[in-house]
């Protein structure tokens, strides 16, 4: 079963010959760009596009889409979600994960504690940050815990089988 992923969002109308600002969620901006075909999705509305041309503005991009040249056309398209089949990604080396693959995996200490699930991934910029939504019964009294994607430091394994990252934790921090 293919599944859609999400790599961005339609900002506003650039110019009067509709062009579109893009908001990319990839890693670097102009990566986007390397996943085709797109398929916007706008309420139930989905539709697929192809990129006509594109350029940088300012720190992100602006994409021209095939058979759009009016701004008025080009406003209906303001909002929708980005997507692309899974299997447009790149399969990634052993050891290495993309956030999605992260999400909903179990966390455990390196000492067996089961401190909850991955229930998002927060980019701080010295490094990213697992949320781990807390087990309801937790001996500890948690909610949630922040811990750093530090691999070898904090996160000792991840198991794609198991759905599971081993970290070496306190768990009642």
């Amino acid at each position: 079963m293919n599944k859609e992923v999400i790599l961005g969002k339609v900002g506003a109308v650039y110019g009067i010959k509709g062009w579109l600002k893009i908001h990319s969620f990839t890693d670097e901006t102009e990566a986007i760009l390397d996943y085709f075909p797109w398929s916007l999705k706008l309420g139930n509305k989905i539709q697929s596009v192809d990129i006509s041309d594109w350029r940088k503005h300012n720190n992100g991009l602006v994409v021209h889409v095939a058979g759009i040249d009016d701004r008025d056309i080009a406003q209906k398209l303001v909002g929708s979600e980005i997507f692309v089949n899974e299997s447009a990604l790149a399969e990634l080396p052993d050891g290495e994960f993309y956030w999605r693959d992260l999400i909903g995996m179990s966390v455990v200490t390196d000492k067996g504690y089961d401190l909850g699930h991955v229930s998002e991934i927060l980019e701080t910029g010295a490094n990213d940050v697992l949320v781990v939504k807390a087990n309801r019964n937790d001996g500890f009294g948690q909610k949630e815990r922040l811990i750093p994607y530090l691999f070898e430091q904090v996160v000792k394994s991840i198991s794609a089988e198991n759905k599971q990252i081993c970290v070496d934790w306190d768990p009642g921090f």
